[in-house]
């Protein structure tokens, strides 16, 4: 019925804008993302995944996913990398009228810093502010990630911050938020005091509509832009073209990296005999047809996954191995000395079988689908993977001691970090094999304590692999890689979305990056 409503009103808009050709340039429907859960608060997580539309950030990313300005103009970090020095533009007026300055900023990161929001920054120890255009972070070590916050986190106006900011943001963005009807849609408008380039769309609608019911709406021709799984992509519709975003949301397979008899301070059991042993992480990465799981669970739109960063800066291109090569995975086994003693089809080392469950979340049909595929695929080499769909609440009491299907992908390389220190072993869902290799652990450690992400960039890819171990499969394969998945959006054929970056992780809202360039093609 709501669907229905919401369908109803965009006709009623569309037939309105027919009869205002300007208005109809002017204006765009968009399903492309779920709706925030804790509104549009940057200290509270918005603006993570995609542009935060509402409110500026310090610096930005541009299409190579190099760093350049917004807010900032310029920025030093000290010798000891423990001071970074902001100088601000001195142009810049929230939506309201009053004008940015380094109070703003300072109070906004001081306010995400308390609000226990997905941005970790215990890193920073105090914000300091000289004048009204220069601001000073101060940290308690040198972390040479600390640059993601100055590059997503949007400033929030000190004199309009209360405890209803999520539900009426006021920020110095290239759009301000008009309406919200929650559960429905959000409205949003350009904002007249926006400094940069003014965006070509007035208005535009996005509809909070699960992928049915997106793909019903772009079918109906109410909106110009749908997000699409690909079970939906061989579906063409009059009047729209698939676009394929390419992105690292990847998936792979999280081995228990210890063997078993420990537990968390929890209960729950750690580390599988199995999965502990290098033969058998090593073989399932030799093995697998990424690029058959690509053309058959993704139909296509998709690449093989290698890493947690394929095709971004700190990923390491020397780890992408020459895979499906059964031959090669079977020799590896062999040398381990696991063997089908019973000549049942089933590997055995002493009284150990080659045999582990592989757990995916219940629903997800390209999680279900790539654990099954992969049992197939090893299966010929004598292992046996048992796949079983259960709630994340399941999942998290046996993830430490089962492999499971999981998804990351980040522009931020702190994420490498997170998934493969040893200090990171059994924190939430980081780390869930408690993986621990001392000289990766080095790498990553210097990574962090580097002055820039540029000069991090070296041990970022050591970590991977330096030529004798790594966490990559060509060092000790914690984990089996599997794709990459693109981002599928029906789009109006005659609207220009720009050039789209590789995406994170979480499909919808990273589209709108670039949503200042977007426009239509003249006819």
């Amino acid at each position: 019925m709501v669907l229905s409503l919401i369908f109803a009103g965009c006709a009623q808009e569309k037939n309105n804008q027919a009869e205002n050709n300007e208005t109809n340039k002017e204006e765009l429907v968009l399903a492309v993302g779920n709706e925030p859960e804790t509104g549009f608060d940057p200290a509270l997580g918005w603006g993570q995944y995609g542009s935060p539309l509402f409110q500026s950030t310090l610096l930005k990313r541009d299409n190579n996913l190099k760093i350049t300005y917004d807010v900032a103009t310029g920025y030093d970090v000290s010798q000891d990398g423990k001071t970074w020095t902001v100088k601000l533009r001195d142009d810049v007026l929230f939506s309201d009228g009053q004008p940015l300055t380094a109070k703003d900023v300072k109070f906004t990161f001081e306010t995400a810093l308390t609000s226990g929001s997905v941005l970790d920054l215990n890193i920073l120890e105090s914000v300091e502010v000289t004048d009204a255009a220069t601001v000073k972070f101060h940290l308690h070590h040198a972390n040479s990630t600390f640059i993601h916050s100055l590059l997503t986190l949007g400033i929030i106006p000190r004199h309009a911050y209360d405890d209803h900011y999520a539900e009426n943001p006021v920020g110095s963005g290239p759009f301000k938020l008009v309406q919200w009807d929650k559960g429905q849609q959000i409205i949003i408008e350009s904002n007249p005091e926006y400094y940069g380039t003014k965006p070509y769309f007035k208005k535009i609608t996005f509809l909070f509509l699960n992928e049915d019911a997106a793909f019903a709406a772009a079918k109906a021709g109410q909106v110009d832009m749908a997000y699409i799984p690909a079970s939906f992509s061989k579906n063409s519709i009059s009047g729209m073209r698939l676009e394929a975003v390419q992105s690292v949301d990847n998936r792979g397979i999280m081995f228990p990296y210890v063997p078993s008899g420990e537990k968390t301070k929890d209960g729950f059991a750690i580390g599988n005999d199995v999965t502990a042993d290098i033969a058998i992480r090593k073989a399932i990465n030799v093995a697998i047809d990424r690029q058959a799981l690509v053309d058959g669970v993704l139909e296509g739109h998709g690449t093989p996954g290698y890493s947690a960063a394929d095709g971004l800066p700190w990923g390491n291109e020397e780890t992408k191995i020459k895979d499906s090569n059964l031959k090669h995975a079977k020799e590896i086994l062999a040398n381990g000395n696991w063997k089908d003693e019973n000549d049942d089809g089933l590997l055995e080392k002493g009284v150990l079988k080659a045999e582990f469950n592989l757990l995916y979340p219940a629903g997800d049909g390209i999680r279900q689908s790539l654990a099954i595929s992969v049992a197939d695929m090893v299966k010929p080499l004598g292992i046996k993977i048992n796949v079983e769909g259960k709630s994340w609440d399941e999942i998290e009491s046996l993830m430490h001691s089962n492999a499971v299907i999981m998804g990351w992908g980040s522009h931020d390389p702190l994420e490498i970090y997170n998934l493969f220190s040893g200090k990171m072993a059994g924190m939430e869902y980081y780390n869930a094999g408690f993986y621990k290799n001392e000289k990766v652990d080095e790498y990553l450690e210097k990574a962090l304590a580097a002055i820039t992400e540029e000069e991090a960039l070296e041990y970022w890819k050591k970590a991977q692999w330096d030529g004798m171990t790594g966490f990559s499969s060509l060092g000790d394969a914690p984990w089996a890689w599997l794709v990459n998945i693109d981002h599928l959006y029906l789009v109006n054929e005659k609207l220009d979305i720009g050039e789209q970056r590789i995406q994170p992780h979480s499909h919808g809202w990273p589209i709108t990056d670039n949503l200042v360039d977007w426009k239509w093609n003249e006819e």
